[in-house]
């Protein structure tokens, strides 16, 4: 029997990293490997079992968390920021609500405190944002003697690789004609990195790489307003209006990228919302979980494009971030065309936020 070839190192580190982010959604603990080996379980999905497993291999655990988070916790301002706290006998219950500000926070038996945060606590982090968790990890050293066979290892190179890495692999696995109500001569073509189990979706309209410039919509996907048509966001009603509008124009793409809430999946998206509904804006709301004001990538949307063959386009947002973004990755954007969406009386804070925190244009 023929021996089974070797993965290349992109499909081999691909691979390590989704392993690692199941582990962490299934509370079981990960080895990190970098400048030192360390210990890892998310903090929201840490069972009592993930956490006597941890203490018996790591038994001086830290909380690391993202600094705006942590320094919430210890309740006064850090310059810097800290982005550990040390730990006394952590349980699931007391680590989910340290992780998560929409919880009630009970009294942990010894006060938190900062600490000095391992060198690579921005892979651990990025970790548990891949997997769609809160960013909050329990972390230990590992000493040279741990029995750490049974466990899974990941690279922390790897992690941070992890854009880039999954925007190379892009492959494209489907597609077929798919009449829409605003672009009857429209078709759906899927892509997929090997191994990540999250495909993105182009929807073509007519021939666009006929065209100098077609027009093009980056749509990151809202199950909230896309599919049950919520009236928080304007998600829908951009997604339908830039259809119909590249319908009207006969040749144009949309993409239908898998970033839920500006790419911190739909759960912390809700969490997001509860935080609105204290008194906080949706940029605040996602800082105060420990995620960045954006947290996408537009590396998968560039290497869509280029495989459709598009290099230059009209882009149709209200972002221009977008612009920046498309245009550091290689594709040229002629244009920016606004696409027009009012308030509706119940997100027009979120439209104002937009404006004010993000710099959409959102005027008429």
């Amino acid at each position: 029997m023929p021996a089974r070839p070797e993965p290349s190192p992109c499909l081999a580190a691909l691979r390590g990293v989704h392993r690692a982010v199941a582990e962490l959604r299934r509370g079981a603990p990960v080895v990190l490997a970098g400048a030192e080996r360390w210990l890892l379980v998310a903090a929201e999905t840490a069972s009592p079992a993930g956490i006597a497993e941890f203490e018996a291999l790591a038994p001086a655990p830290l909380l690391l968390l993202e600094p705006a988070r942590a320094a919430a916790l210890l309740h006064r301002p850090f310059e810097p920021a800290p982005q550990a706290l040390a730990l006394s006998g952590p349980t699931p219950g007391l680590l989910r609500a340290l992780a998560d500000p929409t919880r009630d926070m009970p009294r942990p038996a010894e006060p938190a405190r900062a600490v000095a945060a391992p060198v690579d606590a921005g892979a651990a982090l990025t970790l548990a944002k891949l997997a769609r968790l809160l960013p909050a990890v329990v972390a230990g050293r590992l000493t040279a003697e741990a029995d750490t066979a049974a466990l899974l290892s990941v690279g922390a190179a790897d992690i941070l690789a992890y854009p880039a890495s999954e925007a190379a692999a892009l492959t494209r696995v489907a597609e077929a004609p798919v009449p829409l109500a605003g672009a009857r001569d429209a078709r759906l073509v899927a892509f997929r990195a090997p191994d990540a189990g999250v495909e993105h979706l182009a929807i073509v309209v007519g021939d666009p790489a006929s065209q100098p410039a077609p027009l093009v919509r980056l749509h990151s996907e809202c199950f909230t307003g896309d599919l049950l048509g919520s009236l928080r966001c304007d998600c829908g009603d951009q997604l339908r209006g830039a259809i119909a509008r590249i319908g009207a124009e006969a040749h144009g793409i949309v993409l239908y990228l898998a970033q839920e809430g500006r790419g911190i999946g739909l759960v912390n998206k809700l969490r997001a919302y509860a935080l609105q509904d204290r008194g906080l804006d949706t940029l605040d709301a996602n800082r105060a979980l420990g995620w960045g004001a954006d947290e996408r990538s537009f590396l998968i949307a560039a290497t869509m494009l280029r495989e459709l063959g598009i290099t230059r386009l009209r882009l149709l947002t209200n972002n221009p971030a977008k612009v920046e973004a498309l245009a550091a990755c290689g594709i040229e954007v002629v244009a920016r065309e606004k696409i027009v969406i009012p308030a509706n009386g119940i997100n027009d804070a979120y439209l104002a936020a937009k404006a004010a925190r993000f710099g959409h244009l959102l005027d008429p």
